[in-house]
């Protein structure tokens, strides 16, 4: 008896400029976990998107139990008892969980909704599979790790047996991750069959059963986990042979580029402050990494250093030049750039195209414009350099809409023009998120390039293995403070931990009070 349930059969999805899939054929066996594997731009999400009704193919057909199926849209996909939880969260943020849990099959009775069934039925489901969420909170309140747990009550409460995760792991802490794997395992013991797509091969490892790779729109091959290696899987997705260290000389560091005294940020949701005194300096030539589990002010103290949001007391220096008040551009023009947390709200006009969002933080300067109008050509060759320098895969170039790219390609973007801006402090914010293992490579050899041309790089990270290879020196915060400072070549992985879960801090008051005691 065939045990597939879902065969999707030479599948072939065009865009302009670009053959999106050609010609793949993906087999799902029921209750299985299948890890969907490729380089950023190489079909994946496409794939995914034809199974789940967002796209419809040019050729190739989908069958479910041996039946062919048509999946027109979303509807009839969750008709057939498929889900997807995407990798950007389709969620309305003025939203409470439980509206955007409900939304398309609200329970009602003569016209009126009826809540108090769903929301039951919401609370159990959490309950169940241990996804603690409050159903009356807004979602724009809530942390990403909490937003994805809404994504997949949405699944489970329409009954889906086939679920898709796109880059599920991507906006998650390391304990998040440990937490979804978990729950992923749960439903397949239940018998629900998971496809996983991801860049990360630990977690396909770790995790999968199968792996199908693609490349550049076509299928490379379907392995069996536990016959194959990290290693073999990074060969299938890039084509060579990906180092998974980082190679660097030791650091020089030089003058302080960047200075921060006593930086307070206030909170947006509670009384006490997010960021608290904090105060540190980074160096020309070296590379500090501020480490921690996501909630712990990182966010909003990059916030304050950028200018996206107010500091309520101390002073930030940029290459002795007193920034603390200044506007985005000013510390832009002052020799910051900055890799954002979050690429779409942050980083990238969405519905401009790949060469104008090249050029948003240069197109101001005498090479790109003349008496207020651009230089078209100008900007167009500067696109195609950075384009073709970093990878950057798109169906029509320099014209492609940003929006229409994939994630780990906008990333990519944000990179190439972060970088190549003249800048002494680079403030990369989780710069490899979404990125597959030789855009990883490249980046971070980019990273250590900057350092060795005597820049000054702050990391800001939740990617333990990225923290202990690429940074020169650690600093640990955590709610708020910086509780460490460490060195990556002495430390441990262990040690990091206990300093990010504020273990360590806790240790040192208690051993103070026994001290104080005796």
């Amino acid at each position: 008896m065939d045990d597939n349930i879902i065969e999707m059969l030479n599948i072939t999805k065009e865009f302009p400029g670009i053959k999106a899939n050609d010609n793949i054929t993906l087999r799902l066996k029921k209750g299985e976990i299948h890890a969907l594997l490729g380089e950023n731009g190489a079909g994946k999400s496409t794939l995914m998107s034809v199974l789940f009704g967002l796209y419809q193919p040019e050729h190739g057909e989908v069958r479910k139990n041996g039946q062919v199926v048509k999946i027109n849209n979303p509807n009839d996909a969750n008709a057939l008892g498929i889900g997807m939880v995407h990798q950007h969260f389709k969620l309305v943020e003025i939203f409470t969980v439980l509206d955007n849990i409900i939304l398309g099959v609200e329970p009602h009775s003569f016209g009126f909704l009826q809540k108090t069934k769903a929301k039951e039925k919401v609370l159990a489901l959490s309950k169940q599979y241990g996804l603690e969420v409050d159903p009356d909170a807004v979602i724009e309140k809530i942390s990403v790790g909490m937003q994805q747990r809404v994504e997949i009550l949405k699944m489970l409460y329409r009954d889906n047996e086939i679920l898709i995760f796109d880059e599920p792991t991507a906006v998650l802490t390391p304990q998040e991750i440990d937490e979804l794997m978990g729950i992923m395992r749960r439903f397949a013991q239940e018998g629900k069959s998971i496809l996983f797509i991801t860049h990360k091969l630990n977690e396909i490892m770790a995790v999968a059963d199968r792996c199908t790779v693609l490349r550049k729109g076509q299928c490379v091959g379907t392995v069996e986990i536990k016959e194959t290696t990290k290693e073999e899987l990074s060969r299938m997705m890039v084509g060579r042979d990906v180092s998974f260290r980082v190679k660097k000389e030791g650091s020089q560091p030089e003058k302080v580029v960047l200075s921060v005294k006593n930086i307070s940020v206030p909170s947006k949701t509670s009384k006490k402050d997010a960021v608290n005194n904090v105060s540190f300096q980074v160096r020309a030539g070296e590379i500090v990494c501020l480490a921690g589990i996501d909630g712990n002010g990182q966010t909003e103290f990059v916030a304050a250093l950028t200018g996206l949001e107010n500091h309520t007391s101390g002073s930030i220096t940029l290459c002795d030049k007193d920034i603390s008040k200044a506007s985005i551009r000013t510390r832009s023009k002052s020799g910051m750039s900055h890799i954002p947390e979050d690429r779409h709200k942050y980083g990238l006009v969405l519905d401009y195209t790949l060469e104008d969002n090249l050029v948003i933080q240069r197109y101001w300067q005498p090479e790109f414009q003349r008496f207020g109008f651009l230089k078209r050509q100008a900007v167009r060759s500067y696109a195609e350099r950075l384009i073709e320098q970093y990878d950057v895969r798109s169906g029509q170039g320099p014209l492609t809409v940003v929006r229409s790219m994939s994630g780990g390609n906008q990333q990519k973007a944000i990179i190439a023009r972060e970088i190549d801006k003249e800048h002494e402090l680079l403030v990369a914010v989780q710069p490899t998120r979404g990125l597959d293992v030789g855009a990883i490579e490249y980046i971070h050899q980019q990273l250590v390039a900057g350092r060795n041309a005597g820049k000054a790089v702050l990391l800001v990270s939740l990617e333990l293995e990225e923290v202990m290879n690429v940074s020169d020196r650690i600093l640990v915060m955590y709610e708020g403070e910086i509780v460490g400072e460490l060195d990556p070549q002495t430390t441990t992985v262990q040690e990091l931990g206990l300093y990010m879960s504020g273990a360590k801090r806790d240790q040192l008051k208690e051993n103070e009070h026994e001290t104080i005691y005796l």
